[in-house]
């Protein structure tokens, strides 16, 4: 009768110590550093607490963990029209993190969702609104655009949109033979303007160097007695060389003046 009475106490006193570890683990919450606790108590907000170890009222309160460390969110490739009516595929990567816990909570089911969806939408419409050449050349300005948009509607959520870059642009085969020809033409362009302004100088320096042997009769023999050493260094062709005239006048002028002196 006493061994009953003993086995019963015994396992009153279990069922007891059960019951408070599982009302202390229920009562017991931990959280991280890069974590917030959101309470509800009987439904009703309480706040968000956190980090470290603190208690709430089993089977009253009921807390939602919330990660405040950034998120790097994958949009998917897009399929746009420019505002210049040509279709292309863009993707887009975008970081954001939760500001406040208890926004993030209350006022929308599911954040991460909602900052998906409203980055998807705010890329088409970025697109559609831009020209190919901006999209390709002043990306920058897309991406400002972009986080600008996405955060001004993410605000509410209590989600702080830092970064949006957009990745790969992908055009169509046509389009792309199309702007390799127009870079081809481009080049092309451009390598005839450098030799015209080329040509353009040189003529300007033989203009020039002209008039001054025009300006220096003794110079164009100079030049020709300059232009016979170079003939020279090759010994391997035969070359007639006109004599100018004027380097035979000045000969004759100076056996006539040799003449006179003697």
């Amino acid at each position: 009768m006493m061994g009953n009475l003993i086995g019963t106490i015994g396992c009153v006193f279990g069922i007891v110590f059960l019951f408070l570890v599982v009302l202390a683990s229920a009562s017991i919450k931990i959280v991280q550093e890069y974590e917030r606790g959101v309470i509800f108590r009987l439904g009703r907000l309480i706040g968000a607490k956190g980090p470290g170890l603190f208690f709430i009222i089993p089977f009253v309160d009921r807390m939602v963990k919330v990660d405040l460390r950034v998120v790097t969110l994958d949009i998917p490739a897009q399929e746009c029209i420019t505002n210049d009516n040509v279709t292309v595929k863009v993707n887009a990567v975008a970081y954001f993190r939760v500001v406040e816990p208890t926004d993030a909570i209350v006022q929308v089911e599911d954040f991460r969702r909602a900052t998906w969806q409203i980055a998807q939408t705010s890329l088409r419409n970025v697109i559609g609104q831009s020209e190919l050449d901006e999209l390709l050349a002043h990306r920058e300005k897309i991406n400002e655009q972009l986080q600008h948009i996405i955060d001004e509607q993410t605000e509410p959520w209590g989600v702080k949109v830092s970064i949006v870059e957009v990745k790969d642009v992908e055009l169509p085969p046509s389009m792309q033979r199309a702007m390799a020809r127009q870079a081809e033409a481009e080049r092309e362009k451009r390598a005839k303007i450098i030799h015209a302004e080329g040509e353009f100088q040189a003529s300007q320096t033989l203009a020039d160097a002209a008039e001054t042997i025009g300006r220096v009769p003794a110079a164009i023999q100079l030049r020709y007695l300059q232009t016979l050493t170079e003939i020279a260094v090759e010994k391997n062709s035969t070359i007639i060389f006109p004599v100018p005239i004027e380097f035979l006048r000045g000969l004759v002028d100076f056996f006539a003046r040799q003449q006179e002196a003697g």
